[in-house]
Formats: C-alpha cells, structure tokens, sequence
C-alpha cells in the first residue's frame, strides 16, 4: 500500500507545471521530471491515484513498495559513494539514487534484493563488503519528496533522481561488480610496502613514503 507521509511544508500548487518548468535549473540532476514521476508511481498498485496525491503534495516523501517497478539496495553512504564513483567512472552508470536516515538508496532492477546476497557469499571479496540491506517484494522503502529540499534538511532527498518513464537500473551483477571495485579500491589505498624490516617499537620513526 502506497503511504504519503505528512509534512508541514504542504503547498498545493501545479506539480507537473513545476517539474515541466525549464527556466528553473536548480538542482537538475536532484530534480524529479514529470516522466519520472510518472515511473515512480507505477510501484503503487494504482498509479492514477499515487500521482494525484503526489500532486497535492509535492513536500511529502512517500512510501512505495518495492519488487515490482524497482528495488532498492540499502547501503553505507560513505560504501556507496565508493560504489556510484566506480559505478559512473569505470561501469555503466547508476540507476535513480537517494539519501535517507544516513543511508544511501541505490534503485535497482527488480529481483536484484533476492540475488545480491547470494552473489556476495559467493564472491572472493564478499566477506570485506559492508552487507547491504535488501529491499523487495514484500518490503518498502521511504521516497524523496518530488520538490527537492535544501541539502542541510535532514528529509529525504534525491543524488540522481528518476527523469524517464524507464530508467536504466542496474541488476545484481552490476551491483556486485560495484560492491568488489569500491572494496579493492579501499583496500589498494590502505596497503603500504616497505623493503625494510619493522622497526624499533622504542625508536623515533618518521613516515618518508609522501617525500618528493
């Protein structure tokens, strides 16, 4: 069931006017488009009707089930910034992403809460991966409000918010793809060589390894 979650900001107003307005370029990559609103709805079981509440209250996050237009693979924020910087500089991109309650929302083909787990226990650097929490059929996930809010509120809010009526969303191969590149760049990072051997615990040391 589709819940639209109460907000003190509420304003009615032409919602579709406002995401169709192309003189305002605030916050275009955060920003919902009428297309993608569009999408959104199509998780409720009635689409007409999330889309006319979604016009009366365009402030409001809302609740919307997951498994059917989309899941939603729940993570770290600081993993999966790791993840959408692989993910948009070496992969294919991302599909819509969000922030809530300190956690990254990476929207995702539907079916991919089902296999991701499974794909991690299999994978060699699984086990180095922060588990990520799965959402899909049976579950439901918190969306941002359409009109985006200022980054220091601390609603829900859009990284790339949906802008067609089908967006590309990356399935559990993809996801773990992303999950094994941000760990191996972590872990890459944090390895240090030295043809020495270990030091005196007692003498001074000094970390020559940044000299030019």
């Amino acid at each position: 069931m589709t819940t639209w979650l109460r907000d003190d900001t509420s304003t009615p107003y032409d919602l579709f006017r406002f995401l169709r307005n192309p003189e305002d370029t605030r916050h275009q990559t955060a920003r919902v488009t009428a297309d993608g609103a569009a999408w959104l709805a199509t998780a409720s079981a009635h689409p007409g009707t999330a889309l006319a509440r979604w016009e009366e209250r365009p402030a409001h996050p809302a609740v919307l089930p997951c498994g059917t237009a989309f899941d939603v693979v729940n993570v770290d924020p600081i993993f999966g910034r790791r993840m959408l910087d692989k993910l948009w500089a070496e992969g294919p991109g991302s599909g819509p992403v969000a922030v809530h309650r300190g956690r990254m929302l990476l929207f995702a083909a539907p079916g991919t809460a089902q296999r991701l787990p499974s794909l991690l226990d299999w994978e060699e650097w699984g086990e180095a991966v922060p588990r990520p929490l799965c959402h899909g059929v049976g579950d439901a996930v918190t969306v941002p409000p359409l009109v985006p809010a200022g980054d220091d509120t601390p609603a829900p809010r859009w990284l790339v918010a949906p802008d067609t009526r089908s967006p590309w969303l990356p399935g559990p191969e993809v996801l773990l793809w992303a999950c094994v590149r941000a760990v191996r760049a972590a872990s890459a990072a944090d390895v240090r060589v030295s043809i020495f051997p270990s030091a005196d615990p007692d003498a001074n040391v000094y970390d020559v390894s940044r000299r030019r």
